[in-house]
């Protein structure tokens, strides 16, 4: 790879920068450019009925600006605006924008279709960049000035024309970041110098990162020196929109606000040219973590995608940030038992702010359920597992069944090579340990006590033959332990009870009980079996026979 054929970016000779000491509080004016930025990027654009679809969606969202496209470019584009007006599906607190370029047949067809509207921005471009001015226009600085002017002029000619306070100026340098900062400021500036804003009516300049060119704090410096150095910083309306070529546009935005950007625009997703616009999910979500408003509604995250889906023919990545199929589910055994710990805590504490290891935010704040936070493969572990059994269906494993299970699953997972869902994993849980009756099944019981000891005979059979036991001990469990002891001859085998548990399943009178019981034989090894019954005697002793059966099948 010839990487010699690059020269690095030049940075900013910024002295005391401002915004590495700030943190962003509010949310900028949001722009959505999905209608115009993002469906030109579109292998197949947007129909008309498509376009009204994610207008009335967009405004549904909150966004108080939409660019509606440019209705020049094509009759799409132009019937598209003229339907907005003309049905009065605008709002009034929504204002649309539409894009032209610095030339007066286009500004000329761009007015057409805003006859009647009652607000918008009319956005003005035209490309300053140093290799465009010398590739593509072949003009000088001075040259490109007047193009700007010009268009500005033409502009505000025909806005004169509308009603006073319907038209809302906006300048892009495009290619800001490939403009020499001296140069955009003065471009920008004459273009202001024809328009005149004030603090009252102020006009919006526009800098775009056309092309990602540098590190995000790059183009923050570049934000705050055009700041400090613009004049008329007070009527002026100072808005980023950052492209994606190098995978940082959403840091490149969240620093533009930190040097004082006041508005941003990009998409839903981040499409758009090439690798695409800054994505507003992401960066808005950011915020919202922060405990930050951002003053738009993610709280529906599949109906984003669906529309998104609908509108646009592509896909949204499982591991896209927030709302991805994926991303708050854990696979890793110790991700797994971090998450489980921490929503245990979470809930029994209920604390003021948001904490659960491994997930920044609650996935109910963006129409996220639980029920897919923890996923089972070959990678998991005995948290995850046992989160799934106790979340799906009740059962709290003992700290060593949940062990031993996890083996179970992994190995199971491994061999086919695939996710197990929750219904597998129960299904697995109740072949490996519940009420196994081979080689040997509970038939009944009774427990007798006295003075000294419980006492409990038995009837157990095996290959279809049924056979009495009898065991004393200082329970039931233990007496019937030694029953089996007794029959089986301690000579032959030997166990001991390590430990048992038990909880209800259900809750109510006719609740039924689970118990938990793991055995250990001479040779100190460990199994485990589970009983359920509405008697919490008989639930225990089914544990315990399907424990020993799992012992002697071994």
């Amino acid at each position: 790879m010839n990487y010699k054929k690059y020269k690095p970016y030049p940075t900013v000779d910024l002295k005391n920068r401002k915004w590495p000491s700030r943190t962003i509080t509010k949310a900028p004016i949001w722009c959505s450019v999905d209608l115009r930025d993002g469906n030109q990027a579109l292998e197949i654009p947007m129909n008309l009925d498509q376009k009204i679809k994610f207008f009335n969606f967009l405004v549904e969202m909150g966004f108080k600006e939409i660019e509606v496209g440019f209705p020049a470019a094509s009759e799409t584009e132009f019937a598209f605006l003229r339907k907005l007006i003309e049905e009065d599906l605008i709002p009034d607190d929504v204002t649309v924008q539409v894009l032209t370029q610095a030339r007066e047949h286009i500004i000329r067809r761009t007015f057409e279709a805003l006859e009647g509207v009652k607000k918008a921005v009319v956005h003005l471009y035209n490309s300053t960049s140093v290799l465009q001015r010398r590739v593509v226009f072949k003009k000088t600085k001075k040259e490109i000035i007047d193009l700007a002017v010009e268009g500005a002029k033409i502009v505000k000619e025909f806005a004169d024309k509308m009603p006073k306070g319907t038209i809302i100026y906006e300048y892009s340098p495009e290619s800001f970041t490939g403009t020499e900062l001296d140069y955009a400021i003065e471009i920008c500036e004459a273009v202001l110098d024809v328009w005149k804003p004030t603090k009252e009516h102020k006009a919006i300049i526009n800098l775009p990162a056309t092309v990602e060119m540098s590190t995000p704090n790059v183009y923050a410096d570049e934000i705050e020196y055009f700041i400090d150095n613009i004049k008329n910083r007070e009527s002026i309306i100072i808005s980023v929109h950052p492209h994606n070529d190098r995978g940082t546009a959403v840091a490149a935005a969240e620093l533009a606000l930190l040097a004082g950007a006041d508005r941003v625009e990009g998409t839903l997703f981040g499409n758009g040219e090439r690798t695409g616009n800054v994505d507003i999910i992401t960066l808005g979500m950011n915020m919202f973590s922060q405990g930050v408003d951002p003053e738009l509604d993610f709280s529906d995250a599949n109906a984003i995608i669906n529309i998104y889906k609908e509108s646009t023919r592509m896909d949204v990545s499982p591991r896209h940030p927030y709302v991805g199929e994926l991303v708050y589910t854990a696979f890793s055994g110790s991700h797994q038992d971090a998450i489980k710990k921490g929503m245990e805590i979470y809930k029994k504490e209920k604390p003021k702010y948001w904490q659960v290891p491994y997930l920044p935010i609650d996935p109910m704040d963006v129409g996220k359920s639980y029920d897919p936070i923890i996923r089972i493969n070959s990678q998991s572990g005995k948290g995850g597992v046992s989160y799934i059994l106790e979340n799906e269906f009740g059962f709290r494993l003992p700290k060593k069944m949940q062990q031993d299970f996890s083996i179970i699953i992994t190995n199971e997972s491994d061999k086919k090579q695939e996710e197990l869902t929750p219904k597998m994993i129960y299904d697995i849980f109740i072949k490996e340990y519940m009420n196994i009756t081979e080689p040997f099944a509970l038939v009944s019981y009774k427990i007798d006590s006295n003075e000294e000891a419980i006492v409990v005979r038995a009837v157990i059979k095996k290959d279809n033959v049924e056979e009495e036991i009898e065991g004393t001990g200082n329970g039931p469990l233990d007496a019937f332990c030694n029953a089996i002891k007794k029959y089986m001859s301690i000579d032959s085998i030997d166990f001991r009870i390590v430990s048992y548990d038990e909880h209800s399943l259900d809750q109510g009178s006719s609740s039924r009980a689970v118990s938990y019981i793991h055995l250990q034989d001479e040779k100190g090894n460990s199994f485990f079996g589970s009983g359920i019954n509405t008697n919490i005697s008989t639930s225990s002793l089914r544990a315990l026979i399907s424990a020993f059966n799992k012992m002697i099948s071994n």
